[in-house]
């Protein structure tokens, strides 16, 4: 397999939040903002490309198991790239139990049985019931 082409680093810091633009959820496609049109002698605004991370979500959670700990950059853009992965391996496997049953649309069930093949023993049971409590969590709130 080819190598993988060089990410760019997250926006985050040591100690500081990363930026707002980095907290996306990542299954959106990555946007360019356009500005309106320049008139006539401006000069265009260079448009930003957007790079959407889990940054802002892994820091959140630093901060509520140890409030007083930072992360460095590289340490962000490796748990980034494993948050990437463990996302990824889990919507394909359920992908593909969907269509195994010839249903159009994974359930939270077809996520806990992916959960269940792909994790390993206790660390399954810890994600399939923290996935249940929020799942209960977010039915009750509505």
């Amino acid at each position: 397999m080819p190598p993988k082409p060089a990410e760019k680093k997250p926006s985050s810091t040591a100690g500081k939040a990363p930026a707002s633009s980095a907290g996306k959820a990542p299954s959106e496609a990555a946007k360019k903002t356009s500005k309106a049109p320049a008139k006539s002698g401006e000069k265009k605004k260079a448009t930003k490309v957007r790079k959407e991370t889990y940054s802002t979500y892994i820091y959140r959670v630093l901060k509520q198991v140890h409030p007083d700990t930072g992360i460095s950059n590289k340490a962000m853009a490796i748990l980034n790239s494993f948050v990437q992965d463990i996302f990824e391996r889990i919507a394909t496997e359920a992908s593909k139990l969907a269509s195994y049953n010839k249903k159009s649309t994974i359930s939270s069930r077809e996520i806990q049985t992916a959960v269940r093949l792909i994790l390993p023993g206790e660390l399954s049971k810890h994600a399939i019931s923290e996935g249940t409590k929020s799942v209960t969590k977010f039915s009750s709130s509505k």
